[in-house]
């Protein structure tokens, strides 16, 4: 077993309100990642804001409170992030079905966090199995096979 933060860098995301940014579409947009437990944490996308950097994609927000603590997804497109969003950003590479992997793992410890209590300064001591502990099935997985069966 190891910790979150051996394994990524962890840091808090940008704390947007999304009362105070321009929606825009899903093509144009940048994706806005908050506390919600569904879509992948993304409640809205937004115009890109001048002078601020997105996170890129292939990090993993985390929600640090509220319903949705410790819900963990990997982002695929540039994301910004709202309040009590961190940012997980792997030490080294690794595939896509490795970071899925991480994100059931952070998110199967949500029970430690009963009563509002939040992930703010625990996320990164968090106990998960190390790269080389990964479950053989992990390296297997064809976490692509339902690419595109949404399109119309």
């Amino acid at each position: 077993m190891t910790t979150v933060k051996n394994l990524f860098h962890v840091r808090y995301g940008h704390s947007l309100a999304l009362n105070h940014l321009t929606l825009a579409d899903r093509d144009s947009g940048i994706a806005f990642a908050s506390r919600q437990m569904g879509d992948n944490g993304v409640s809205a996308f937004i115009q890109p804001i001048k002078d601020l950097i997105p996170a890129p994609p292939g990090d993993v927000s985390v929600a640090l409170g509220g319903n949705g603590v410790l819900s963990a997804f990997l982002q695929e497109r540039p994301f910004y992030t709202g309040r009590d969003v961190a940012i997980l950003s792997p030490k080294e590479p690794m595939d896509k079905a490795t970071l899925l992997y991480y994100c059931m793992c952070i998110t199967a410890n949500r029970y430690r966090y009963n009563y509002g209590r939040q992930a703010n300064r625990s996320l990164g001591t968090l106990l998960i199995p190390s790269l080389d502990e990964l479950p053989k099935w992990v390296s297997k997985a064809n976490v692509d096979q339902f690419n595109g069966s949404d399109a119309p």
